[in-house]
């Protein structure tokens, strides 16, 4: 069985805004705090991470991770990237480079955004990473077995996930016909839903429950929720008795 935990599961609209009156940034229920997204995998002594955002010494830190052996990167936004740099106290602990998976794309802007760690002359201290082409097709990390699935956030290209039974999409607005193919058969769905209303770049809660739907997961968890999405136990309340909204901390295992 493989062991996913939700490390995070709001956007940079998710967590509590300055000023802001709303019953979720005010609320002290710990379901209504997320960080940003990120998903820990771990199976037989392997550990991967979906996505290394602003949060992610301190989800590694909560999670009490002390062994990773690489991140998987969905695509490049600030709010899944920026803590690259954090991955430094993992090359000391191990003493290993970090193993950084990620298209042609996404790779060309993590050189642009963190130049000091990708220089041919590195200053003492610098985080080592290896990146590596993902792979279009089904590939294995150790003992974990992966299949990537291409979706549109925007105009954006990013790729999810899926691991035997279990499928993780974040930041889709769009899935093609061949992409939810991949998909279907899987018994436990992950699927972000920002809001009830509609937005350009990311499915709303409508729209994931028609995806939801059409695939017929035995269950299905929605991330990537701002705020806007309003109170964790009201919004749990209108859902169908298979989907439930994630929340940080949160832990699935599955085959």
């Amino acid at each position: 069985m493989t062991k996913f935990t939700f490390l995070g599961t709001g956007t940079s609209m998710g967590i509590p805004l300055i000023g802001c009156v709303c019953a979720v940034c005010q609320s002290t229920k710990p379901k209504n705090k997320r960080l940003r997204c990120s998903l820990l995998v771990e199976n037989e002594g392997t550990t991967l991470v979906i996505d290394c955002g602003p949060d992610f010494r301190q989800q590694m830190l909560r999670a009490n991770v002390t062994q990773l052996d690489a991140i998987l990167m969905t695509h490049e936004h600030n709010d899944h990237k920026a803590g690259l740099d954090d991955v430094r106290a993992y090359n000391l602990w191990q003493q290993k480079g970090m193993e950084v998976y990620a298209t042609p794309q996404v790779q060309k802007v993590l050189a642009e955004t963190f130049p000091y760690i990708f220089a041919e002359k590195k200053y003492p201290g610098a985080p080592v990473v290896e990146l590596i082409e993902l792979p279009q097709k089904s590939f294995t990390i150790g003992s974990i077995k992966i299949l990537p699935i291409n979706v549109i956030h925007g105009n954006l290209p990013v790729t999810c996930y899926r691991f035997g039974n279990f499928t993780y999409i974040t930041d889709a607005s769009y899935i093609a016909p061949q992409e939810m193919n991949k998909i279907r058969g899987t018994k436990i769905l992950v699927l972000n839903a920002l809001r009830k209303t509609e937005h350009w770049s990311h499915f709303n809660l409508e729209k994931a429950l028609q995806i939801i739907e059409e695939l017929q997961p035995e269950k299905a968890y929605l991330t990537h929720i701002s705020h806007q999405m309003g109170d964790f136990d009201e919004v749990q309340n209108e859902l169908p008795a298979n989907v439930f909204l994630s929340y940080d901390g949160l832990t699935i295992t599955c085959n």
